[in-house]
């Protein structure tokens, strides 16, 4: 009822070239197909959207560049039960591998299931080979993603619910690996304005908080919109009691910009990890049809009570300003980083090894060390211009054997705080451990200690530091 068989055989893949742009800026759309996926890695952005019968991925190093950038196919299916009607991928990293869940069928609709594809390396271009359907309870199921929440990998989809014959119920359930579930799925209540559709549930971290924002109402209609329930940080995503609804949609129609249907949305970090950024699929017309959407991206702010405002969709056309740290758009704000290779600048007992395994690595190398009871921190030292506010990032390879609760401690103006990170996940890249107050000097300002109660070994690679 989302979507209807052989509608994808109307999409235009291609976008006509867009007009000369003031530097500085790009247009939407990127790309001319539906159900988005965004991310940012080791210099380039890569999308992926529906295509029907493959998977396609778009690489460029700017987010503009994305609308003239050449399809990747990095997987064709020849097995008929799974090869058709392929919808929504989603592109994550866990490990040293990347993964794409994405939804298929035989042609149809009701025989929809999710799969996963995993990479034979750690390139997001693959090859790929198939590794599973996942959450298969042996009925209709849809636009199924990973999010992580204290730790632990979880799966969310969308199948049959309440009585209904379509996707109107959204699902969790416990990973034991990126391409398995594991024990009971739990139904979540979620709200919607419309009674049809729950769909494409995605993550995305704030301040002490996970909010899964997922799409309502058919993807075909101009209410097409985006709600959004949350869960405290140390809850429990299977309680169905412990989430919380937001009231009302979070992003909906715009009538004056001539933007109607915009949702099936995924989230990502700029270039620099300074914003937060959405990308979601629109289209043109008010009228009850597939056809016209394409995808679309814009920033996204917070708001003073934590909660992530996603602002309204502009027209297509409207000259915006690209990701900071994006080529287009480099950052300007003061910032360091500290690898565990800079001389001076960071210092580790010899109880830490070097090893060079992880491609994940920042730099040439990282340290590792056993979990004690005991004091033995790897510390990085910064040199602070002024006292200010300062955003602390982490880099670290991840590894099914490293820590599940690595101590991350940040020297701040009024005292030590700790943030512990699971080093299983999320690694190769730069991951945010909060904003700070630190006072100015030239001193050790954030320290990876091995003193937990956790289980692995504790990883210390790189930190970065940026005034905001």
């Amino acid at each position: 009822m989302r979507r209807l068989a052989l509608l994808f055989l109307t999409l235009v893949l291609l976008i006509p070239a867009a007009p000369a742009l003031a530097a500085g800026t790009f247009t939407n759309p990127l790309n001319g197909s539906a159900d988005p996926t965004l991310t940012y890695v080791n210099g380039n952005y890569y999308l992926a959207t529906t295509l029907g019968d493959r998977i396609g991925i778009w690489k460029s190093p700017t987010l503009a560049g994305l609308a003239s950038a050449g399809e990747h196919t990095v997987w064709r299916d020849s097995d008929p039960s799974r090869n058709q009607q392929m919808w929504a991928p989603g592109l994550y990293r866990f490990g040293q591998r990347w993964y794409v869940y994405y939804t298929a069928s035989n042609g149809v609709d009701a025989n929809h299931r999710t799969y996963v594809i995993e990479s034979d390396g750690d390139d997001p271009l693959g090859p790929y080979h198939f590794k599973a359907r996942i959450a298969d309870h042996g009925e209709y199921a849809i636009d199924g993603e990973p999010f992580v929440h204290n730790g632990q990998m979880y799966f969310a989809w969308s199948g049959p619910g309440r009585g209904m014959g379509g996707p109107a119920q959204i699902y969790l359930q416990r990973m034991d690996t990126p391409w398995s579930t594991t024990g009971s799925r739990m139904a979540l209540p979620a709200s919607g304005g419309c009674t049809e559709v729950r769909e494409g549930a995605v993550g995305l971290r704030g301040s002490g908080r996970l909010f899964l924002v997922y799409s309502t109402c058919d993807t075909g209609k101009p209410d097409y919109q985006l709600w959004m329930k949350s869960i405290a940080d140390g809850a429990d995503p299977l309680v169905a009691g412990n989430w919380v609804q937001h009231a009302g949609p979070v992003f909906w129609r715009n009538d004056a910009a001539g933007v109607f249907g915009p949702g099936h949305n995924g989230f990502f970090k700029s270039p620099d990890g300074t914003e937060d950024w959405i990308v979601y699929h629109g289209k043109t017309t008010s009228a009850y049809t597939y056809a016209g959407r394409t995808t679309r991206a814009q920033k996204i702010t917070w708001n003073g009570d934590g909660t992530p405002n996603l602002g309204r969709p502009y027209a297509l056309g409207t000259a915006l300003t690209p990701p900071s740290g994006d080529p287009d758009n480099p950052s300007t704000a003061w910032s360091a980083i500290v690898d565990n290779t800079t001389e001076g600048r960071f210092t580790a007992s010899a109880n830490w090894g070097v090893s060079s395994y992880s491609v994940q690595r920042h730099g040439a190398d990282y340290r590792f060390a056993d979990p004690v009871s005991a004091g033995d921190a790897a510390w990085y030292r910064f040199a602070i211009p002024e006292t200010g506010t300062y955003r602390v990032d982490a880099w670290w390879p991840s590894l099914s054997g490293y820590s599940t609760k690595a101590p991350y401690v940040i020297v701040t103006a009024s005292g030590n705080q700790t943030v512990n990170v699971d080093q299983r996940f999320n690694g190769g890249s730069w991951r945010t451990l909060g904003t700070f107050t630190l006072t100015a000097g030239d001193e050790n300002k954030v320290a990876v200690s091995r003193w937990t109660n956790g289980t692995g070994l504790v990883i210390a690679d790189a930190v970065r530091i940026t005034r905001v």
